[in-house]
């Protein structure tokens, strides 16, 4: 039986649009938090001999900005921040005789220093060292959505042809080599159908499904979750606890799950109209509720390190987990060494749990598929990335499932059983929820009407060389607008504020320029905004290429 391990790193679009909360200092905490420590554990496991075929996305627009020289010069000043902030936090603590916490911040001093000398190595190039674990076969490089776009509930195919073939052009440009595998964004699906999402919405009889639209992009399979081929119930994004705090699994019962489809193969998506040859791998719920869940899994160990607790000033974190129950003027101290312990017996029971997985269900099936997203490793579990090397490591020595990409399982085992898939995605609820609601309407109602006006104009302007440059910058706004992640931080009342912000920048910039493609507007005015827009959100160069695709009626993208 197969283990296929996919991890799926996204952030929205934050360059030159400030640093903190939610503009630099966004990327380059999940640079450091998780990037960084991943890169330094595949080399570290592979010294040992050990095998880590992870199935690792990328999303476009996050590749984009690991691989600018504005992240590079953001990350430096990061890492001279944190370092700062250490040396302080130890004269404070020296100074007001809270020497208890001086070695934690030790601790993070040396790994700040360890990680920024392994920067230093990659000569600042994160994107280079993933692509080299690509190309000697140790990880396998998948692609999504330009911008991470919620793809069920764009109203045009045009804007759906438009997020793919930029998305893989920019995959290409980065990593040299095309990507078999998608990440549809949110694992959000749609099937072929009638279209009404909402009254607002420009209502269609038929619309083709998103895996015909990944069929046609070429791409070979995308990830799903269980509930949506009918092998199991949504874990949601956050869900609470269904048994009692400090369990860590269900009992072993619950691995005869009570559904319709095993979870444990790939299928083969079940066109309405015509064949793709599009795969799905189906998220397995017992494993990946060990590894989610705060609650019901791992990263709710009470001695790794709190999230929420932070030290201000200098943003290091002090303090552990402590209990579920545990408020956060009662987290006690953490210890790293101690935490590193767990991470090791944890990687050892997900082991134990894979192979009791085997135990059960490999007369049924040959593949469990674990996805999840990759800042959770690292960013929000802190020791997250040591356990998925330490899980690997165990793998290693006691066997069971054997470790390996999606698309080297698929060549193995291609799928031979049809899967018609539901509507829905791995969001809260299982559905669209989480990012069409009463919080998000107005988005939405903004953004149909400025899908359709920008594609009258794109027909209108694509064959004209000298209206190119407008089109590339207002085709660049439109992706940008059209990331999942502003309605999901509104939904998340979190920070609401910079969503908003970010989307309606992004929709007036849009709305400036597809004014100028319509009326032939050419002022000093418009090439001052049009310089600026450039400038600021400085993305996907091989623009007009994708914006011509997205206009064709058929064929494959990025052939």
């Amino acid at each position: 039986m197969d283990l296929v391990v996919a991890l799926h790193s996204h952030l929205p679009y934050v360059l030159n649009h400030g640093r903190w909360p939610h503009g630099s200092d966004w990327i380059c905490e999940a640079a450091v938090d998780t990037y960084l420590p991943l890169l330094e554990m595949l080399g570290a496991v592979e010294v040992e001999g050990a095998a880590t075929p992870i199935t690792l996305g990328i999303t476009p627009i996050l590749a984009s900005q690991l691989a600018s020289p504005t992240f590079a010069r953001e990350l430096r000043s990061f890492f001279a921040q944190r370092l700062t902030a250490c040396d302080a936090a130890i004269a404070d603590f020296e100074a007001s005789g809270e020497t208890k916490l001086t070695p934690i911040a030790e601790f993070w001093r040396g790994r700040l220093a360890r990680l920024e000398r392994l920067f230093d190595r990659l000569d600042g190039d994160m994107i280079a060292a993933f692509r080299s674990h690509a190309e000697h076969g140790r990880i396998e490089l998948i692609s999504s959505a330009a911008t991470h776009g919620f793809l069920p509930l764009l109203a045009t195919d045009e804007s759906i042809r438009f997020q793919l073939a930029a998305g893989l052009a920019e995959h290409r440009r980065l990593f040299g080599a095309r990507a078999a595998g998608c990440w549809a964004p949110e694992c959000a699906y749609r099937p072929r159908g009638p279209w009404a999402p909402h009254p607002a919405a420009p209502a269609s009889p038929l619309r083709r499904g998103i895996e015909e639209h990944l069929g046609d992009a070429g791409y070979r399979y995308f990830f799903t979750d269980s509930h949506l081929a009918q092998a199991g119930k949504t874990l949601g994004l956050y869900r609470e606890p269904d048994f009692p705090d400090g369990a860590l699994l269900p009992s072993d019962d619950a691995l005869d799950l009570p559904v319709a489809r095993s979870p444990y193969r790939a299928y083969l998506v079940a066109p309405r109209a015509r064949g793709t040859g599009v795969s799905t791998l189906v998220r397995d719920p017992i494993s990946s509720r060990r590894v989610w869940s705060r609650y019901q899994g791992y990263p709710g160990d009470g001695g790794y390190l709190e999230f929420h607790k932070i030290r201000f000033p200098g943003g290091l974190k002090f303090w552990k987990v402590t209990g579920s129950d545990a408020d956060l003027g009662d987290k006690l101290r953490y210890d790293p060494n101690a935490a590193r312990a767990i991470a090791r017996r944890h990687g050892r029971d997900y082991a134990r749990l894979m192979n009791e997985i085997v135990r059960h269900e490999a007369a049924e099936g040959s593949l469990i598929a674990v996805p999840f997203d990759t800042e959770l490793f690292g960013h929000w579990w802190f020791e997250g990335v040591d356990f998925l090397g330490d899980f690997y490591r165990e793998l290693g020595r006691t066997g069971g499932p054997t470790p390996t990409t999606a698309s080297a399982h698929l060549d193995r085992r291609p799928p031979t059983a049809a899967a018609t898939l539901a509507e829905g995605s791995w969001g809260a609820n299982g559905d669209f929820s989480k990012w069409l609601n009463p919080l998000t309407e107005w988005t939405w109602e903004r953004l149909w009407p400025a899908e359709a006006r920008f594609w009258t104009a794109c027909r209108q302007s694509i064959d004209r060389a000298p209206d190119h440059r407008i089109l590339a910058q207002a085709g660049r706004e439109l992706l940008l607008a059209q990331s999942s992640d502003w309605q999901f931080i509104i939904s998340s009342e979190t920070a609401g504020d910079y969503a908003t912000k970010r989307f309606n920048e992004h929709l007036d910039n849009l709305d400036r320029l597809t004014g100028a493609l319509e009326t032939g507007e050419r002022d000093p005015a418009l090439e001052t905004a049009l310089s600026t827009f450039e400038t600021t959100n400085a993305v996907f160069p091989e623009i007009i290429p994708a914006l011509r695709t997205a206009l064709a009626l058929t064929g494959p993208i990025d052939s």
